[in-house]
C-alpha cells in the first residue's frame, strides 16, 4: 500500500498537469470534449491523491520507520490518535494533506456546478488544477513524505509533546479546511474574469465556499487560541504571533466579502470590492502558508527553514501578478450598476464595515511582514510586538463592534431621522445603562468601559431585531414563543444566523475587554508556605504550597507542585502545575521540558498557575495569574460556529403567500416595517 501511495502521488502530478492544460484550452477554444476531459482529469487527481494519502496513513499506523517522515514524527509509545494526526504534523505530510483537501473540494465544486455555470467551469477547473499542480509538484520534488532512510531505526523521534493535545489534533485540519476553501472562490473569480461573466452568476458558488472557509477558519482560530492558552503557559490566548496573524488575515477578508456580497445582490454595488476580496483571501492563505514554511520568521507554529518556502514565494508572486493583470483589465466590467445615494444608509454602513476590516487586515499584515522587510533592507530584524498591534487594532476593533450594531438598524438607500430615532432608541439606551452601571461599580478603564458600552449596544440591537421578528410571527401566524423563534430563523437563515454570529462576537469582545484587569503574581514558595492576594473582583485568595513531587513514567519524568486554594476563606481544592521531560523508548531525552499549566475556570475568572522552575528539592518558582472572563472566549467562539452553521444551512423553501395574507400585510408601510423573513 505504501508503494502504491508513492506511485499514485506521481500519477496525480501528471493528472493535474493534464487537467489544467486541457481545461484552459477547452475554455479558450470552446470545445466541450476538452472541458470534459479536464474535469475527468481533476476527478482522477482526487483519486490518486486519496490513494497517496492512504499509503502515508498506512506507513504511520504500521510504524514503518524506514520512511524518514514516519521516523521523524511518531514513536513506538505514542497514542494511536496522535499517530493518525501525525499525517499533518510535519512539512511533507501537511503538503499532501493540503493537496488532498483541495482535490476533494475541487471535485465537489465542479461536480455541483457543471450544469449551472457552464461558461465558468473550464476556467475554474483549470485554475483549481493549476493550484493542485503546484502543491503536488512541491510535495513530489521538495517535501516527499515517502522518502526513505539509509538505515532502519529502532524507534522514531516522535511528535512534540506540546502537539499531543486534543485541540492540536483538530486545530490544524480545521485551519487547512479553511485555508484551502479559499481556492474555490478564487478559481471561480478567475473564471469570471477570464470569461468576463462578472454579473451575479459566479456569486452563488463563491458565497457558499467562502462561508465554508470562514466557518472552518473560525473553528481553527478558536481552537488554536485554546491550545496556546492551555499548553504554552504564558498566561494568554493571543500573542499576535506571525502564524496566528496569518490565519486571521483571510478570516478578516472573508468576513468583509460575506458582508459586501449582500450589497451586490441587493443593490448591484461593491462589485470591485467583491472580486478583490475573493482573490486577496486566497493570496493571504498562500502567504500564511509561506510564512509557516519558509523559516523567515520565528514562531512556535512554523516549520524549520526549507526550500519549500522559495517555491511558495514564487507561486505567491506569480498568482498575485496574474490576478492584478486580470482585475486591472476588467475594471470597466466591474462598474457598479447604481450609485451610493446617502452616507447614512445600510449600504454605506457595509462599506464602512469593509473599510475597517481591511484596515485591520492591513495593520496586521504590515506588522507581520515588517521584521522580514527590515531584515532585507537593513540586515537587522526589527520585531513588531503586541503593543503595535494593540495600539492600532483596539480602536479599529471597537469601531467594528459599533458598526456591527449600527448596520442592521439603518434603512436601505437613505435613512430618515424618524427611522434612526425609532431603531436606535432602545439599543442606545441599553448601552448607556451598561456604561453607567459599570462606571458606578468602579470600572474606569476607558477602553474597557467603551467596549462594554458597545457590547450593550450590539446586544440591544440583536435582541430588538429578534423581538420584532418573533412578535410579528406571533401576531400573523398565532405561534407561541419558541415555534415563532425557530420559524423566524428558518425563514431567513442568512439574516438571523448572522445575528447569532454577532452575539458570539459580542461575547468575544466582552472577554477581550476583561484582559484589561488581568493580574500576574510571581512567587517562590517552600512546602507549607502561603501566598495571599486579591483577584480583580476584590476576592481574597490564599495559596498554600503542598510541596514539590517527582515521578518517573515510561515516556516522561515529571516534577509537580500542588497549591491548596482558598477564596474568602472557603477551600476550593488543589491546583497542580507540572514540568515534563519526555523520553524515547531508549530513555533518551526528547525535546525541551514542557510545562503543564494548572487552570481553574469559572464564568467570572480563570486561576492560572505555571510552574516556572524548582530550586533545591522543595522550593517552587510559580506564576499565579488571574484572567477574567476567559471562558467567554470559548463560549463566544462556539456561538459563532452555531451561527455560521445556520447561515450555511440550505434555506427552507417559501410557500406562496395566500391572497388574504398578502392583502393584509403587504402594504407599503407594512412592507417597510415587517422584519425580513417573517
Amino acid at each position: 500500500m505504501i508503494l502504491i501511495g508513492e506511485l499514485s502521488l506521481w500519477v496525480a502530478l501528471l493528472m493535474a498537469a493534464w487537467s489544467a492544460t486541457v481545461s484552459y484550452a477547452g475554455g479558450a477554444l470552446r470545445r466541450n470534449d476538452l472541458v470534459s476531459s479536464g474535469v475527468r482529469g481533476l476527478y482522477a487527481t482526487f483519486a490518486m491523491i486519496s490513494l497517496a494519502s492512504v499509503g502515508l496513513w498506512t506507513a504511520l499506523l504500521t510504524k514503518d520507520f524506514s520512511l524518514e517522515y514516519v521516523a521523524s514524527h511518531i514513536s513506538a509509545n505514542m497514542p494511536a490518535v496522535y499517530i493518525f494526526t501525525a499525517f499533518w504534523s510535519g512539512q511533507a505530510g501537511s503538503m499532501l494533506f493540503w493537496a488532498l483537501i483541495l482535490s476533494m473540494y475541487g471535485t465537489i465544486a465542479i461536480a455541483t456546478s457543471r450544469s449551472r455555470n457552464r461558461e465558468l467551469v473550464p476556467w475554474a477547473t483549470g485554475t483549481i488544477s493549476a493550484i493542485l499542480l503546484f502543491f503536488i509538484a512541491t510535495t513530489c520534488f521538495k517535501a516527499n513524505p515517502f522518502g526513505r532512510l539509509d538505515f532502519l531505526p529502532v524507534d522514531g523521534r516522535g511528535m512534540n509533546p506540546q502537539l499531543q493535545n486534543p485541540g492540536m489534533a483538530i486545530h490544524p485540519p480545521n485551519l487547512y479546511l479553511g485555508y484551502v476553501a479559499t481556492a474555490i472562490p478564487f478559481a471561480f473569480a478567475i473564471a469570471a474574469l477570464f470569461s468576463r461573466r462578472l454579473d451575479a452568476e459566479w456569486l452563488g458558488v463563491v458565497r457558499r465556499w467562502t462561508l465554508l472557509s470562514w466557518f472552518f477558519l473560525t473553528i481553527g482560530i478558536i481552537l488554536g487560541m485554546w491550545w496556546a492558552y492551555v499548553e504554552l503557559g504564558w498566561g494568554g490566548y493571543w500573542a499576535w504571533d506571525p502564524v496566528e496573524n496569518s490565519s486571521f488575515l483571510p478570516w478578516l477578508t472573508n468576513t468583509a466579502f460575506l458582508h459586501s456580497i449582500m450589497i451586490q445582490e441587493k443593490r448591484g454595488m461593491l462589485r470591485k470590492w467583491n472580486v478583490v476580496l475573493v482573490v486577496v483571501s486566497f493570496l493571504l492563505a498562500i502567504f500564511g502558508t509561506f510564512i509557516t514554511r519558509s523559516g523567515v520568521i520565528e514562531s512556535v507554529h512554523s516549520f524549520a527553514q526549507s526550500p519549500v518556502g522559495t517555491w511558495f514565494a514564487t507561486f505567491f508572486f506569480l498568482a498575485t501578478g496574474i490576478t492584478i493583470y486580470l482585475v486591472g483589465t476588467r475594471l470597466q466590467d466591474l462598474e457598479a450598476k447604481v450609485e451610493l445615494e446617502s452616507m447614512v444608509s445600510r449600504e454605506a454602513a457595509f462599506l464602512y464595515n469593509n473599510l475597517v476590516l481591511v484596515g485591520i487586515a492591513f495593520a496586521v499584515l504590515w506588522g507581520t511582514v515588517f521584521p522580514i522587510l527590515s531584515e532585507w533592507a537593513t540586515g537587522n530584524k526589527i520585531t513588531v510586538g503586541p503593543p503595535f498591534f494593540n495600539t492600532v487594532n483596539v480602536p479599529l476593533g471597537l469601531l467594528l463592534l459599533a458598526l456591527t450594531g449600527i448596520g442592521p438598524l439603518i434603512a436601505w438607500r437613505r435613512a430618515s431621522v424618524s427611522n434612526l430615532k425609532r431603531q436606535f432608541a432602545a439599543p442606545a439606551a441599553f448601552s448607556v445603562v451598561v456604561a453607567a452601571v459599570l462606571f458606578a461599580l468602579g470600572m474606569h478603564a476607558v477602553y474597557a468601559l467603551v467596549a462594554y458600552a458597545l457590547c450593550g449596544f450590539v446586544t440591544g440591537t440583536i435582541v430588538q431585531e429578534f423581538y420584532k421578528g418573533v412578535r410579528a410571527r406571533q401576531t400573523i401566524h398565532e405561534e407561541s414563543l419558541i415555534p415563532a423563534f425557530v420559524h423566524l430563523v428558518g425563514r431567513n437563515r442568512r439574516r438571523y444566523g448572522g445575528y447569532i454570529v454577532h452575539a458570539g462576537i459580542v461575547m468575544l469582545f466582552a472577554a477581550f475587554a476583561g484582559l484589561a484587569f488581568k493580574t500576574e503574581n510571581d512567587v517562590t514558595l517552600k512546602t507549607g508556605e502561603t501566598f495571599d492576594v486579591r483577584d480583580p473582583y476584590g476576592h481574597q485568595w490564599r495559596f498554600i504550597s503542598q510541596g514539590v513531587s517527582t515521578s518517573n513514567r515510561p515516556d516522561r519524568d515529571v516534577i509537580a507542585v500542588g497549591l491548596e486554594m482558598f477564596r474568602d476563606g472557603k477551600r476550593l481544592g488543589i491546583i497542580t502545575s507540572e514540568k515534563r521531560q519526555y523520553l524515547d523508548s531508549q530513555h533518551q531525552t526528547l525535546f525541551q521540558p514542557i510545562t503543564q499549566v494548572g487552570i481553574r475556570s469559572t464564568a467570572q475568572l480563570d486561576t492560572y498557575v505555571v510552574l516556572a522552575g524548582v530550586r533545591g528539592n522543595d522550593v517552587a518558582e510559580l506564576r499565579v495569574t488571574f484572567n477574567p472572563l476567559v471562558v467567554w472566549v470559548w463560549i463566544g467562539g462556539f456561538v459563532m460556529m452555531i451561527g455560521g452553521l445556520i447561515v450555511m444551512w440550505p434555506q427552507a423553501e417559501r410557500r406562496p403567500a395566500q391572497a388574504g395574507y398578502a392583502a393584509t400585510i403587504r402594504t407599503p408601510r407594512a412592507e417597510a416595517e415587517l422584519p425580513v423573513g417573517v
